[in-house]
This record gives structure tokens, C-alpha cells and sequence, in this order.
């Protein structure tokens, strides 16, 4: 990652990270969804070492943490760690994939039982992304696991035309995650699961224009001005349903 693209997305997360857990937590039933997802994939038992990577401000962490006890919660942006709950189990360390797969920065606990990395393969450019996953593949004790949820390489979000080309043209195929995940010497299983969403339109504009996707962060004030009209345009009504789909990529270690 160059330092100029680390530092725009880290800029993005500072300014999103007081809204973040508004913008995400659709309702306390999505919430609750999401974190089965993860959970029931994730197998966590109590007492084992859980890292959160890309914990943002541990809107899933403490999820994590009712079952494993304690959770590491790891992102590259202080203002995400800074709105973590004040809860003793949820312990902050501020670092990025990169450095936790290079070992730049120490966990604690030898050896980790479990990774959930949700919404945070897409930061670790292309060129990188086979190194990191080995990298943290090989922090899995026997046994452990690594969960990704992630989006697919398309999305049926009520997004304006260029948002959605331009994530077309840079998200990763989770088909391809898991085949690195494969190669590091990981068991990998990909499904995919969603979720039936049904939003104020009001309120889903209100998150666009606050760039509540790191997608978003790419267009000028007026870009998304011009794509929240498209928006209005296209949907009419007060109310957007629409699907939220996401894969799921386990890797076990053996």
C-alpha cells in the first residue's frame, strides 16, 4: 500500500469514525445476523485468542468477546479504537493487516485460535494480499481459524451508476481470496449468506453523502450530490429494500 493511499483511507476512517456505528447498524436484527455469520463460522470456545483485524470501533468485537471472553481488536485508525465500548475485554492495538503479517506489531498471546477480519481484505492492496494472509494464516495455532466476510464481487445496492462501476472494477473476487487462503496451507470453505434490508431512502442518502462506504471516499462532494439525485431519480418512494450479500471465506489450520 502506498503511503499516499494508507493515508487517505486512514483520513476516511478518522472523519467516518463517530458516525460509523450509526451509519453500519441497520437495525439491532441486522446486527444480530451478522454476528451468527461470523460466529457460527468463527466456532469460537471460551478462553481462546481472538483478533478483530479491521476491528473499526468494535461494533462486532464485543460479539466476539461474549464468546471467546476478550477480543484483540486491531485497525490502523486511533479514531476507530477511540469509540471502542469501555469494556476491559475488548483490548486495542493499533495496527493494519500489513503489520500483523509482518509481525512490524506483537499480539497478545503466542499464537492466535482465531482471526475475523469482516469488511477489511479489500484495504490490503492486491500485490500484498498473498503474503499478509500467509502471514496470518501462519499466527493460527492448530486448529485455529481465520474468518473474512467480505462483499462479492458485485452488489445490489440502490448506489448511483459510477459508484457502482468503480466498485466493480476494484473489489476483490472472494472466489480469489480463498484461493490464497488455500495456497498459505489453509482448509478454505467459501459461502455466502444476506440479508433483507428495508431503509428510510431518507436515511440510506444520508449515509451515502456521509461516505458511510470507503468506496464513496473517491468522489467529490458534488460527484455524490449528482449520484444522490440519480439515486432519487431511480428509486422512487420513500423506502429502499434491497439484499446485502456477503461471502465468507474460512480458513482452518491444520
Amino acid at each position: 500500500m502506498t503511503s499516499s493511499h494508507r493515508d487517505s483511507t486512514q483520513a476516511h476512517y478518522g472523519r467516518l469514525a463517530a458516525s460509523y456505528d450509526q451509519n453500519w447498524a441497520y437495525s439491532p436484527a441486522y446486527i444480530a445476523w451478522m454476528s451468527k455469520c461470523i460466529l457460527d463460522r468463527a466456532a469460537i470456545q471460551p478462553g481462546q485468542v481472538v483478533a478483530d483485524i479491521g476491528s473499526g470501533t468494535g461494533l462486532y468485537s464485543s460479539r466476539l468477546a461474549a464468546a471467546a471472553g476478550r477480543v484483540i481488536c486491531a485497525d490502523p485508525s486511533q479514531a476507530m479504537l477511540d469509540q471502542l465500548p469501555d469494556d476491559p475485554s475488548l483490548i486495542p492495538v493499533r495496527a493494519s493487516a500489513q503489520d500483523i503479517a509482518a509481525r512490524r506489531i506483537k499480539l497478545p498471546g503466542e499464537r492466535l485460535d482465531v482471526i475475523v477480519m469482516k469488511e477489511a481484505i479489500h484495504h490490503v492492496p492486491a500485490s500484498d494480499r498473498a503474503t499478509v494472509l500467509r502471514g496470518l494464516g501462519e499466527l493460527l495455532a492448530p486448529g485455529g481459524r481465520i474468518v473474512i466476510a467480505m462483499l462479492p464481487a458485485r452488489i445490489g445496492y440502490p448506489l448511483f451508476t459510477a459508484a457502482l462501476e468503480r466498485f466493480d472494477r476494484l473489489q476483490p473476487d472472494p472466489a480469489g481470496i480463498a484461493t490464497l487462503l488455500s495456497a498459505a496451507g489453509l482448509e478454505t470453505e467459501l459461502t455466502y449468506d444476506s440479508y433483507k434490508l428495508d431503509l428510510a431512502k431518507d436515511r440510506y442518502l444520508s449515509m451515502v453523502r456521509n461516505r458511510y462506504m470507503s468506496l464513496l471516499a473517491s468522489f467529490t462532494d458534488a460527484e455524490l450530490e449528482r449520484g444522490v439525485t440519480e439515486i432519487q431519480e431511480r428509486y422512487p418512494g420513500n423506502r429502499l429494500e434491497f439484499a446485502d450479500q456477503f461471502a465468507f471465506i474460512r480458513g482452518t489450520r491444520a
